[in-house]
Parts: C-alpha cells; sequence; structure tokens
C-alpha cells in the first residue's frame, strides 16, 4: 500500500491463490467467447470477481408451503399435488387446464404452451412453484415457475436468487458461471480487524458471497428468518470490504500527494492587490482564510490538491482569480475550466473586469482565426490565463508553462477528463471548486485524497431570500403577484419542470411557458433560455436579460450554474417537486445577488404527498447549503467516486445508500488506524490488505491522485 510495502509483493501461495479470481471471464468453465461479452457487459468488469461481485438484486422465496385449503391468492407458493385430470383446450388460444389436489383442496394449473401441459400425466404426483391466483372463485397457478415429478423436489430452491442480466443473457448461464466463479473463489487471508467481525457476527469473504448466489446450499438457514439475518450481514460484510478499499486508496493517493513534487509558486501579491481594488469590496474572513490556505500549499515544493467548497453565492469565482493570478505573478500559466459555456463565459468576464493579464476564452463555439489566435496566445504564453470548457482537454492545446488547473464545478467531470487537463503542465497544481455543498459521506469516499477549504459566509449586505411554496392551482394569483413586482422594475427567471429522462420534453415544457407569458406579459418583456439553443442565441437571451432588456427569461436548468444577474431579484421554480433538493438550492442561488430582497417561488403540483412537500418544505425553512445537502444525499445518494456516473450514489458494486451512511465512517476508520500501524503490521496482514486491494482494482492509488 505505501511505498515499503508495494515492494513487498504478495507470497507465490497468494499469488496463486488470488490469480483465479483476477483471471478474464473466459476462463470459466463453459463460457465461450459470445458468452463472455454478454457477462461482461452485465457485470461491468472483465475478471472472475467481477462476476462474483454481481450480487442478487431481488429473491423470489420459494418457502411458503401451505395445504390448498390455506393458500393465500397472490403469494408465491411451492405446493406438492396430485394431478386428477388434463383438460385440452376446446379452440385454438384457450389454455390447458391440469386439474390438481393435495387432498385438503382442489385447484388448476393453467398453460398457455402444449409442451408444458404434457410435461404431466393423470394421477402422476408433481411438486410445482408459482404464484397463487383466484380465478371463478377457483384456485389456479398460470404457468408455474417450477413442475416437477416429486422425486425431483430438490431442484426447487427455498430461495431463488434474481440477478440483474443484459440482452441475450440468460439466467441458466449466469448460474452456470457464477457456480464456475465460486468454485475458484479459495478462503483467503482476513484483512478485517478480528474485533469488527466477531463485533458483527460477519462471515468471511468467500462464505458472504457463497450465501448471497447460492442461498439453497445452506438449507440449515431457512427456518426462523436465520437467513435474512444472514444475508444482511453477508452483504453488509461486502459493503465494508468495499469502502475499506476505497479508503485505502484514498487514504494512500492523500498520502502521497503530500510527498508528490511540485513546483514552488511564490508571488508577490502586485496582481492580486491590483485585482481586490478593482473588485471594491473587502473579503471576508472565510474567503481570506481559504486563500491563505491554497497560497501556502502553492508555495510548498510538493503538489497542491485543494477541494474550494462553497454555498452558492459565496464567493468562490473571486478566491479563484485570486490563485490564478498567484501563478500568474510566480511567472508561470493558469487555466480555469468549467462545466457549462455559460459558467464559464461568466468566469471569463469577471476575470477580464479585474485583471490586468492577457486573459483568453476557449470553448466549442469559438470558431476560425478567433480560435487559432487564442491556441497561439497559449502555446507561446502571451496568455497568461485561459478560460473555458471541455475544449480546453483537446490535443490541440498546448500551453507554455502551465502550472495551476482550477476545476469548477468538478462533479460535473469524469476522472479520464481531469486527468488530461492535469497532463497539459508538468507537475500541476489542482484547485476544484463546487458550489455543492457536500455532505460528509461524500467527502469521505469522493473527496477524500483532497484537502478541504470551505467558504461559510457570504458577501456582507446580501439579504436571506424569501422562499414561499405555490400550489400550481393558484396560478392566476401567481401571476398577479408578479405583475406588482414587475412595475416595481423586479426582474425574474422562470425555472421550467424538469421531465425524467427527457431532454424533448423539457425544451416542450419550457417553450409552452414561454409562450403563455409572452401572451399575458407581452412580446418583448420574455426571453427564452435552454440547452438545444445555439450557444449564441442562448447568450443573446442572458444578454437582453442583464441588460434589463427583458423582465422574465423562461429557462430549464442550463441557468443552474454561473448565471450571475444582481437585478434579477424573483426565482420562480415549476413543478419543484421533480427537483433534488440540491438543484433547487442552486437555482434559488441565482438570486439575492444585489441589493433588493430577493424571492423564492416554488411551484408543486397540489397532489403532492407529505414527504415530497417536507422535502420543500426544508428548502423554505433554511439557506444552509450543508444542511440541505445532507438531507438530499439521504434522499437521492451521492455523486460517484472515480467512475463515469455523473449523479446518484457513488460508482460502487457493493454498497447500497443504506450500507453507505452506515459503514463509510468505520471504514475510514480501519483504513486511518491500518496507516497508523502498518509499519510494525506482520507479512500476512500486508499481504490480505494487498489481496483486498487486488480484488478490488484499488492496487494503483496513483491514478486516482492524477484525476485530483
Amino acid at each position: 500500500m505505501s511505498q515499503h510495502m508495494d515492494e513487498t509483493p504478495l507470497s507465490s501461495t497468494k499469488q496463486l491463490a488470488l490469480s483465479p479470481l483476477l483471471a478474464p471471464l473466459s476462463n470459466l468453465d463453459g463460457v465461450g467467447p459470445k458468452t463472455s461479452q454478454l457477462l461482461v457487459r452485465a457485470v461491468g468488469g472483465h475478471r472472475v470477481i467481477d462476476l462474483l461481485f454481481h450480487l442478487p438484486n431481488a429473491i423470489i422465496d420459494r418457502r411458503y408451503r401451505p395445504e390448498l385449503k390455506n393458500a393465500i391468492p397472490g403469494r408465491i407458493a411451492t405446493l406438492k399435488l396430485q394431478v386428477i385430470h388434463i383438460e385440452k383446450p376446446q379452440r385454438s388460444k384457450q389454455p390447458w387446464r391440469v386439474h390438481v389436489t393435495d387432498g385438503t383442496g382442489t385447484a388448476e394449473l393453467v398453460f398457455f404452451s402444449q409442451w408444458q401441459a404434457k410435461k404431466v400425466q393423470p394421477n402422476a404426483k408433481i411438486i410445482v412453484s408459482g404464484t397463487v391466483e383466484t380465478y371463478n372463485n377457483r384456485l389456479q397457478i398460470t404457468n408455474p415457475h417450477y413442475l416437477e415429478p416429486i422425486e425431483n423436489e430438490f431442484m426447487i430452491p427455498a430461495i431463488e436468487p434474481v440477478w440483474p442480466l443484459t440482452a441475450g443473457l440468460f439466467p441458466k448461464n449466469l448460474y452456470k458461471a457464477l457456480r464456475s466463479a465460486l468454485s475458484k473463489c479459495p478462503e483467503l487471508p482476513e484483512w478485517i480487524d478480528p474485533t469488527l467481525i466477531q463485533q458483527h457476527q460477519w462471515p468471511t469473504f468467500r462464505k458472504a458471497l457463497h450465501l448471497l448466489h447460492f442461498p439453497s446450499d445452506f438449507p440449515e438457514l431457512f427456518e426462523n428468518q436465520t437467513y435474512e439475518a444472514m444475508e444482511s450481514r453477508a452483504r453488509s460484510r461486502l459493503a465494508f470490504d468495499e469502502l475499506f478499499a476505497e479508503q485505502l486508496a484514498i487514504g494512500q493517493a492523500k498520502r502521497t500527494s503530500q510527498q508528490s513534487p511540485g513546483r514552488v509558486l511564490i508571488g508577490d501579491d502586485s496582481l492580486t492587490n491590483q485585482a481586490l481594488q478593482k473588485f471594491g469590496f473587502a473579503l471576508t474572513q472565510s474567503q481570506e482564510k481559504a486563500l491563505r490556505e491554497i497560497k501556502h500549499d502553492l508555495e510548498q515544493p510538493f503538489r497542491m490538491l485543494r477541494l474550494l467548497q462553497g454555498d452558492v453565492g459565496s464567493g468562490k469565482t473571486i478566491v479563484a482569480l485570486l490563485t490564478a493570478l498567484h501563478a500568474v505573478e510566480a511567472g508561470y500559466q493558469a487555466v480555469i475550466m468549467a462545466p457549462t459555456e455559460i459558467l464559464a463565459r461568466q468566469h471569463y468576464e469577471v476575470f477580464s473586469d479585474l485583471c490586468s493579464v492577457e486573459t483568453v476564452f476557449l470553448s466549442g463555439s469559438i470558431k476560425g482565426n478567433a480560435r487559432k489566435e487564442t491556441l497561439e496566445k497559449i502555446q507561446n504564453g502571451t496568455a497568461k490565463i485561459a478560460i473555458g470548457t471541455h475544449a480546453l482537454f483537446q490535443e490541440v492545446v498546448e500551453f507554455h508553462n502551465l502550472a495551476l488547473v482550477i476545476i469548477d464545478e468538478q462533479h460535473r467531470f469524469g476522472v479520464e477528463q481531469r486527468i488530461k487537463l492535469g497532463d497539459k503542465g508538468e507537475n500541476t497544481d489542482i484547485l476544484v471548486m463546487t458550489a455543492t455543498p457536500i455532505p460528509r459521506t461524500l467527502l469521505l469516499t469522493r473527496w477524500g485524497e483532497l484537502q478541504v477549504s470551505r467558504i461559510t459566509q457570504k458577501p456582507a449586505g446580501r439579504k436571506p431570500i424569501q422562499t414561499t411554496l405555490h400550489a400550481l392551482d393558484s396560478m392566476d394569483k401567481i401571476l398577479q403577484g408578479i405583475e406588482r413586482m414587475l412595475s416595481q422594475g423586479c426582474q425574474l427567471f422562470w425555472v421550467c419542470p424538469l421531465v425524467e429522462e427527457s431532454e424533448v420534453m423539457d425544451l416542450a415544457a419550457a417553450k409552452d411557458r414561454y409562450l403563455s407569458l409572452k401572451h399575458h406579459f407581452g412580446e418583448n418583456n420574455v426571453g427564452l433560455a435552454h440547452g438545444q439553443q445555439d450557444s449564441n442565441e442562448r447568450q443573446e437571451a442572458l444578454d437582453l436579460f442583464a441588460k434589463n432588456k427583458t423582465k422574465i427569461l423562461v429557462a430549464t436548468t442550463v441557468i443552474e450554474v454561473g448565471v450571475n444577474i444582481p437585478n434579477a431579484n424573483i426565482m420562480v421554480i415549476e413543478h419543484a417537486e421533480r427537483f433534488g433538493l440540491a438543484q433547487l438550492h442552486q437555482l434559488r442561488g441565482r438570486v439575492g445577488r444585489g441589493e433588493k430582497q430577493s424571492y423564492c417561488l416554488l411551484l408543486h403540483d397540489d397532489k403532492i404527498n407529505f414527504t415530497a412537500k417536507k422535502r420543500l418544505a426544508l428548502l423554505r425553512d433554511t439557506e444552509d447549503g450543508f444542511l440541505i445537502a445532507d438531507e438530499d444525499f439521504k434522499i437521492r445518494g451521492g455523486g460517484e467516486v472515480t467512475g463515469r456516473r455523473q449523479s446518484g450514489l457513488p460508482d460502487f458494486k457493493l454498497v447500497d445508500e443504506i450500507r453507505l451512511e452506515q459503514w463509510i465512517n468505520p471504514a475510514w476508520q480501519s483504513a486511518e488506524y491500518w496507516f497508523n500501524q502498518e509499519r510494525m503490521a506482520s507479512l500476512p496482514q500486508k499481504e490480505a490488505i494487498e489481496c483486498l486491494l487486488l480484488l478490488f482494482n484499488k492496487n494503483n492509488s496513483g491514478r486516482l491522485l492524477r484525476s485530483g
């Protein structure tokens, strides 16, 4: 794990034990090239252990074995029966009916395929498993899941796992592959502290996998809810394993970053002082503290890897500008990257106004000679600060002497993109920023390897935003209130409802609202901004609104970050119940930036349930982004750790939302304990940890470090 541990390879015995698990899926018995490809697609990995990490997402419980007279409709039952007679269909498309009894009552087995019905003969003793229903006051089971001669009772599992599949992959193929995979899994050395194992009564790593994939191998657990308890312990143990491996990798990355060579960036404050004079406002204590921490890192001979976390409107942009100017004072270039063109342009305008050095802007919309000239300025060093979007990742972008990378709204970029930008310079210092307050759970998982600075104060003079809830059926009153506010010189954003997984429907909703508001407030008073527009058209709509030429800007969530229009003091969010709390908080943060009193109107469906209304009430009652982030995480899950997903729970294989909250702290504590006593650990202990890291593909923490 650490440098000296990396130099201690696994013993040949341990390597031999692990190698079948780290081998490709094609090594499994009966798995040819086609099945191997399907398995890779289903499990998201190429290794045998990746298949074993593909846990069931449900179980079918076939333990209910009532007498027919007591069978409860709607439940899955397993029944021993005798065939009375077989009723053939009178016409095509009618089902076959097999009349059966168990001595206490009668039922019908209904089949829509002839071959199934012909599997039984009159007077045959059979065992079936399926969902009991009633039809015309008679019990029936339509297309039983299992139908076997009574002597094959053992073929019906008491607990049947259900695994996620992919097109073309059948359960029986997956089952066979899993059987082969488990046979290749030995009992491995234990990497969890024995006290923890004993305290939680956890099974071994291998037994946990065995229990979850093949519960029928443990018939002794099927009485008195014993299986449910063991299943829960097995899942908790594996979740802890994955979190422990993650924390070990993150902890190592953090320790390596503290020793990784960087550039010493010493500034003379000439450019930063000029910018502060032009800015015209004193920095808050929070901003000053964050800036001190960042400058201290830049002046050390090690790479900076720092997260600047600040609530909406807390003033991160000025801190980013002063950080960039510090690098320029030291004789180097800085780059600031944002996820959207709107946010990147906003940064460019602020930087251009406040700093006296050459600053350039690069995005996909910059074409022709302007693009060529910008690239030349970046390459020859004329441009001291480059600001842009993902266009900065492209290979054609070459820097003269890049020393500092600032990534805004970092959660919107994947690891690969961040690595590409960091690699544009040698030993670059990295500052990542987010306006989304991060709950402690995510700080430990996703951001654990970074040093963290927080801006907790808002600039002086900003008034709290008054947030109110309104049912959509009171739209007439809402429009009357808006009319009064507009007559007093106010401007407002109107954000249209989010339609899950449908940008087309998002756009339709925005256009419909745009047309109705134009009809109500006048042709020239309403603008429209959405993600499908040409960037110039969208920018024009924003510019007209910024110049107070239009009074209302109808928008999709394209305005979630980066829009800074101080005169706009009303935010209307339609169908607010469809948004996440953190996203609503971000949208609300687009107002409250000037001296006027600001308002946020959350319009909701009048039929929303109690939980949904409670979520919106939390937003009404607080502007504390950190409290909101914690609640939002509990409700919706957080962001990814090191993978490609950009929202939802971190990209774990074995950890669900509840277990993440439950085990992240113990996993972090175990990792810290390991680092503190590693030098005194025995060789078997070190090998056990190395096994864990190899299984979870976390043995190379350098990649995590490079990505920031």
